[in-house]
């Protein structure tokens, strides 16, 4: 390239690997291999290589924008959650910049490098559904972006975290639901790929131990919305050996399940014991109202960028990393007995 100047993007087409990998050989990154670092520093040096002064003095400038990745915004969760987010950022004097998944992938790896290009000074993510690889958070790391995790965190990237006791909401609701006679509890939850997932399944397998309960497999169903709980249930319920009680990952798909049994004309709580995990306001509109696990989304928010602006402001002085747990609620209603 005798007339224009190489780009980071050239170096890692030339050999092959990520920008991620040429920017961190570049600054002498501890986590990449010595023969790595050696063959991107050399082909930097050969093609005369020189950093884009303008671009590294605008990402020196101090920037005042947190980039905020949900997977929903009409989720009384994450609208909750919101909402402690921007009491913080607004008392801090800090800007959001907010971006929506939809629980997909690649709007997630699209939403992470829009937020690199906005040069935003620190990123508070829930991880989408579909997310079972992390490269594209490790490049905010990378490029010394702070990342904090909240409620659907990501364990592979060194981060500080913000999450519900999600195993002991599970656990105190599936014990609740047994001490109240229940039995065979069937459990309706998201994908295991998430933590949350697996932390309440967690906590409602280990009650079921504590009890002496088996564990019946065909009581354990992925499935974690409105619209596909209807038919699951519904099946389940017009089954010879049919549940007596549901614990539902999220309120949302609570209610999906409530309306199945209404449909059925089973006797709620009577026959059929139902338990959510949210608490929103669909909860207590729902007829009869649903027993839930109450989770404070605008405490996770609060604490999430309380954890993010002290990061942002005291980069370099905290090496370890901060888990903050949020505590949960059983909250007693009319679909249990």
């Amino acid at each position: 390239m005798p007339n224009s100047q190489i780009t980071i993007k050239d170096i890692a087409k030339a050999l092959n690997v990520s920008v991620s990998t040429v920017s961190r050989a570049l600054n002498d990154s501890p986590d990449l291999s010595g023969a790595t670092k050696q063959q991107v520093q050399e082909y930097a040096r050969q093609h005369h290589y020189k950093p884009n002064l303008l671009a590294l003095s605008m990402k020196k400038r101090e920037s005042k924008t947190i980039g905020v990745i949900v997977p929903q915004i009409i989720h009384h969760f994450f609208s909750s959650v919101l909402e402690g987010m921007m009491d913080v950022a607004e008392r801090e004097g800090f800007n959001v910049l907010l971006f929506r998944s939809r629980d997909s992938f690649e709007k997630e790896q699209h939403s992470v490098q829009q937020l690199i290009s906005s040069q935003v000074c620190g990123v508070l993510t829930s991880i989408a559904k579909e997310t079972t690889h992390y490269e594209h958070f490790q490049e905010l790391v990378d490029n010394n972006i702070p990342v904090v995790f909240f409620d659907r965190i990501c364990v592979d990237i060194p981060s500080n975290r913000v999450v519900i006791d999600d195993y002991a909401g599970a656990l105190a609701a599936t014990e609740y639901l047994i001490k109240t006679g229940c039995h065979r509890i069937a459990f309706f939850c998201s994908p295991l790929n998430l933590e949350i997932s697996k932390n309440r399944r967690g906590g409602y397998l280990d009650a079921l131990s504590k009890h002496g309960i088996p564990v019946d497999k065909d009581l354990i169903k992925i499935c974690d919305n409105y619209d596909e709980a209807i038919p699951v249930a519904t099946e389940m319920l017009q089954s010879e050996n049919r549940p007596d009680a549901f614990f539902a990952v999220n309120d949302e798909t609570a209610l999906g399940i409530l309306h199945a049994t209404k449909h059925l004309h089973f006797k709620i709580p009577e026959e059929i014991s139902i338990c959510g995990f949210t608490d929103g306001f669909a909860a207590i509109a729902s007829d009869p109202q649903l027993t839930t696990v109450g989770q404070s989304g605008q405490d996770v928010g609060r604490s999430a960028m309380e954890l993010l602006v002290e990061k942002i402001r005291h980069k370099g002085d905290q090496p370890l990393i901060k888990n903050k747990i949020i505590k949960t609620k059983l909250i007693v209603r009319e679909t249990t007995r």
